[in-house]
């Protein structure tokens, strides 16, 4: 499975929320690879779930494999959402 994590410039944000992904499929003994995006970017690239905080949610609106977080450092949080999102 891939993985993109996005925020605006895709530096520091979505660096971290990452890390917080990677720690959250591990805790799930889900394999995947993740990279980090910038809004701009992700439009072009090819991917099976994006992560991405609630503050862009208007951003991908017409697309249904996002999830969104609060929290980008609560891994607990991430994953019960992660769970949510393969679970439904």
């Amino acid at each position: 499975m891939k993985i993109i994590t996005v925020c605006g410039l895709g530096v520091g944000s979505s660096l971290i929320l990452k890390m917080t992904v990677d720690s959250a499929m591990q805790k799930l003994d889900r394999d995947c690879t993740i990279e980090h995006w910038d809004m701009g970017t992700v439009r072009g690239k090819d991917f099976d779930l994006l992560v991405t905080t609630e503050g862009f949610r208007d951003n991908f609106a017409d697309l249904d494999n996002v999830v969104y977080v609060n929290n980008i450092v609560d891994v607990e949080e991430v994953k019960t959402k992660l769970e949510e999102y393969f679970n439904r």
